[in-house]
């Protein structure tokens, strides 16, 4: 079992998701950085990961390092400066963007993850711990245990 991937891909609590009108009035569902840094800490744990920013066309691309299995490994992606933020959100945008392709939060793009405003049932915390565990042949309590407090 990896426990720092599926540390990163365990979906959020419920009440920690925001959502907002996207284009053409369709519901948008997110988290926030702050949200990303506090999945980093849990699971990679403070000194194990680190972001540096630069330009690229434009666009504010992020790119976050995690410490594994004594390397540095590093996921980019990029945003354009928000409408409501410019800059700042730029970079919070680029985060969350780079956090996704490490699996943080990547299944709030998934078709059917949420229904209205509310999980599915794969989609929360408790839900994702039976089918891993279930995945991986383990009592949920012993796959739990071995995931520590993620």
């Amino acid at each position: 079992m990896d426990r720092i991937e599926i540390g990163f891909k365990r979906p959020f609590e419920p009440e920690l998701l925001m959502y907002r009108k996207g284009p053409g009035g369709k519901e948008l569902v997110y988290i926030t950085a702050r949200h990303v840094m506090d999945r980093l800490d849990k699971v990679a744990g403070p000194p194990k990961w680190a972001t540096t920013y630069h330009e690229v066309m434009g666009r504010v691309v992020c790119n976050l390092s995690v410490y594994i299995d004594g390397n540095w490994i590093t996921k980019s992606d990029g945003a354009d400066d928000t409408s409501i933020e410019g800059a700042k959100g730029a970079l919070s945008d680029a985060l969350k963007r780079a956090a996704v392709q490490w699996g943080i939060g990547r299944y709030l793009y998934l078709p059917g993850a949420i229904n209205g405003r509310t999980p599915v049932w794969w989609a929360t915390p408790e839900g994702y711990d039976e089918v891993m565990a279930k995945k991986h042949k383990k009592e949920i309590e012993q796959f739990r245990r071995e995931l520590g407090n993620v």
